[in-house]
C-alpha cells in the first residue's frame, strides 16, 4: 500500500480538520502521516510506538512532509496507561489503531481503557484485516464483524465500516470508526 491507500482508508473516519488525535501502535508513521494530511496544521497527533527508532524515523518523515502539524512522539506501550505530554487528562477528538490490535489476544480490555481517552464524541478508527485466520505476522486477526461486535461490547454506540482495500496477505484490509 501507499500513502493515498492510506490516506483513503481514513478518509471517511475524520470528520473534520483539526483535534487531537493519537496513533497508537504507530511504528514509521504511515498512518500517522495520513492522519497528519487529514487533520492538517490545525491538528495534533501523539504517535504512539514502543520502538524508540520507529518513532525517530516517523518525527522526520513529518517534518519532511506535514511540518506544520504538531506531533508529540511517545516510547510507550499503548496497551499500558498513557502519559501524554501536554494534556492533562487525556481528551483525544480519535484514536487510530491501524494494524495494532491484532497483536492482543484479548482486545476488549485495551479496547475499553483506550475508549477512555477519547472526549464524548470521539472517534476510534481501526485498521485491521478483515479474517478471523491468522499467520505468524498477524496472530489475532478482528475480521469487521468481529470489530462490530467488540465495540458495542466496549461502550461505542456506533461503529460504520469506512473502506476496504484488498489484501495479498490478507485477503481484504478494512477501516470502521466507533464512536
Amino acid at each position: 500500500m501507499n500513502h493515498t491507500d492510506h490516506v483513503n482508508l481514513l478518509r471517511n473516519g475524520i470528520p473534520a480538520p483539526g483535534g487531537v488525535w493519537a496513533d497508537l501502535g504507530a511504528g514509521e508513521g504511515a498512518f500517522t502521516l495520513a492522519l497528519a494530511e487529514l487533520i492538517g496544521p490545525t491538528g495534533m497527533i501523539y504517535a504512539v510506538d514502543r520502538t524508540a527508532g520507529a518513532l525517530r524515523t516517523l518525527a522526520q518523515a513529518m517534518r519532511q512532509h506535514f511540518p506544520r502539524v504538531a506531533l508529540h512522539t511517545v516510547t510507550a506501550d499503548f496497551t499500558a496507561p498513557l502519559a501524554l505530554p501536554l494534556l492533562d487528562s487525556p481528551v483525544l477528538d480519535g484514536i487510530v489503531l491501524a494494524n495494532s490490535l491484532h497483536f492482543q489476544r484479548q482486545p476488549a480490555p485495551v479496547v475499553r481503557r483506550l475508549k477512555e481517552y477519547l472526549q464524548p464524541g470521539g472517534r476510534m478508527v481501526v485498521v485491521e484485516y478483515d479474517t478471523e485466520q491468522g499467520n505468524f505476522a498477524v496472530p489475532h486477526p478482528i475480521s469487521y464483524g468481529r470489530w462490530a461486535r467488540l465495540a458495542q461490547e466496549c461502550g461505542f454506540a456506533h461503529t460504520e465500516l469506512l473502506a476496504t482495500r484488498p489484501s495479498r496477505f490478507l485477503r481484504a484490509i478494512y477501516a470502521a470508526a466507533s464512536w
